[in-house]
């Protein structure tokens, strides 16, 4: 049976949308929570109560943040066997093992910290509630580690193999699985980037505080770590996004080609395409503006190895789709005959090819049966969007050297304390907030969107994955998707607003320095 590609089409939008509204969430959590344990540190060491206050008003903004991930997060599980029945079936024994470690160990731990974060500050010592936070700031990487090996194992699936008798995916090795190079450099670059979101969330809104002339020396320490550890994040991420390059184009290389609308193979090593129109019809770009070698040296590490271009990773998938075909007509006589020793033989030796005939399903029922016509049409179904990978990557990159510059020029005038003298920087401090999600979410967006058609690399389409649901009941759960995230994100707003406007003393976090100096130096002390 030929699976309805509207069932897919709105499968796939209610996870992307969901998902990509998740992830507003959790790199906040990621970053805030390192920085919140940063200034509990200087509190400890210094015993200034001005830093205790700083963690406490920063630790509200993030309480409301980790409740709203949680929230969102939750759900986006459940959507597997919603939406995504066969895709659990097949691959359930693979992905659910590092999503159920990710209940268990993080999670929860999540849970219990946060708790004890909130409520402890009056019942344990200084030094032990510092160790909750910290313990806490592990905790958040460690949830999102486990997630990142689920997901790399979808962009690189190994420690894994078809098993005929079970027809399903099944973990041959889970070192493998966990030390996947593509989970190694998914998340410290996914770590990073929230380092760089939590450091910009500080900075922009302290910046608001000065540009009123409001809690003036709060805002000015906040800025201060905010900058120093923005800039060393930001930094980090360039050099880490280094490596994922460096994965991608070991493990998927249609996406790599698609990211720089390479359509054709390029002599070593390959440029890089600053700017460009990519003409998906043609198969060309237009007015491509390229510098020489830098592609070839980030996506091979040296200057021999070719980048494969889009039209010749075509051709390489028509292959695969003939060893794929024999792999499928194998399997289906192993089904009816477990012990036929040539099947098993033919099997053996295609099956890491099974899932390109499988994209035959998307044009034929039976793979075997297949047409050249048809065998083109999968081959060719291959290529992502182009467009939007391009561009993506490249308003992605973009913002991560501004994001270089601005942490920069911050911790360049935090050195010399003047913080609080240009307004024209706290405002460009101010609008640039957004910029750190925007970029977040465009890395998603190339991540998970390049590796399209499949839902894992290699072995199983998107297109077979989804659940044996009409498009009447996707329309629904995705229309009650929209309005109860909606209204989640308009609380969400609400109290963000609320509680950074009222700032550290309208919550009476803060003394109220401002109206009465004589209480500065015992603050200070």
């Amino acid at each position: 049976m030929i699976i309805d590609p509207d069932v897919v089409t709105l499968s796939r939008l209610q996870f992307a949308l969901t998902a990509l509204y998740h992830f507003l969430f959790v790199p906040l959590t990621l970053g805030l929570i390192w920085i919140l344990a940063i200034m509990e540190s200087v509190y400890v060491m210094t015993r200034r109560e001005v830093w205790k206050r700083m963690t406490q008003f920063w630790g509200v903004l993030f309480g409301i943040n980790f409740a709203m991930g949680v929230a969102t997060g939750i759900t986006m599980e459940f959507q597997f066997g919603m939406n995504w029945a066969y895709y659990a079936h097949y691959v359930g024994d693979v992905f659910g093992t590092p999503l159920a470690i990710e209940g268990l160990m993080a999670f929860f731990l999540e849970g219990t910290l946060i708790g004890v974060f909130f409520m402890g500050w009056t019942r344990i010592s200084p030094v032990k509630h510092l160790l909750v936070t910290w313990f806490l700031a592990l905790a958040t990487s460690l949830s999102a580690l486990w997630i990142l090996v689920a997901n790399a194992w979808m962009q690189n699936p190994v420690g894994s193999a078809f098993n005929p008798e079970t027809m399903r995916m099944e973990v041959t090795s889970f070192a493998e699985v966990f030390f996947n190079p593509v989970a190694q450099a998914k998340f410290v670059h996914t770590v990073s980037a929230g380092y760089v979101l939590g450091s910009m969330f500080v900075l922009s809104i302290s910046a608001w505080y000065l540009l009123r002339g409001r809690n003036v020396d709060f805002a000015k320490r906040s800025m201060t770590v905010a900058a120093s550890f923005g800039l060393a994040a930001a930094l980090s991420v360039v050099v880490l996004g280094d490596e994922s390059g460096y994965a991608v184009s070991e493990n998927q290389k249609m996406k790599m080609a698609a990211i720089e609308a390479m359509w054709e193979t390029e002599p070593a090593p390959a440029s890089f395409t600053v700017f460009g129109i990519p003409d998906v019809k043609n198969r060309t770009t237009h007015y491509a503006l390229q510098v020489p070698w830098v592609m070839g040296l980030i996506g091979t590490r040296s200057i021999d190895k070719p980048i494969p271009g889009i039209n010749n990773l075509v051709e390489d998938t028509k292959g695969k789709i003939d060893n794929g075909i024999r792999a499928y007509d194998a399997m289906l006589v192993l089904r009816e005959d477990k012990h036929n020793a040539q099947a098993k033989e033919i099997l053996a030796a295609h099956d890491k090819d099974l899932g390109y005939a499988l994209l035959l399903k998307h044009f034929v029922e039976d793979p075997r049966k297949a047409t050249p016509e048809d065998i083109q049409k999968a081959a060719d179904s291959t290529i992502p969007n182009v467009p939007v990978l391009f561009w993506s990557f490249r308003i992605m990159v973009a913002c991560g050297f501004y994001f270089i510059a601005l942490f920069g020029y911050s911790f360049w005038l935090s050195s010399r304390r003047r913080l609080d003298r240009n307004r024209w920087y706290l405002k460009l401090a101010l609008w640039s907030l957004p910029l750190p999600w925007v970029a977040a979410e465009l890395g998603w967006i190339v991540a998970e969107y390049g590796r399209q058609p499949w839902a894992i690399e290699g072995i199983l389409p998107t297109s077979l994955g989804v659940s044996s649901v009409t498009t009447g009941q996707v329309w629904t759960s995705l229309g009650g998707f929209v309005l109860f995230y909606t209204a989640l994100a308009v609380v969400d707003a609400v109290l963000m607003l609320k509680f950074a406007r009222k700032g550290p003393d309208g919550l009476g976090i803060w003394p109220v320095v401002e109206r009465d100096p004589s209480l500065r130096p015992a603050l200070e002390d």
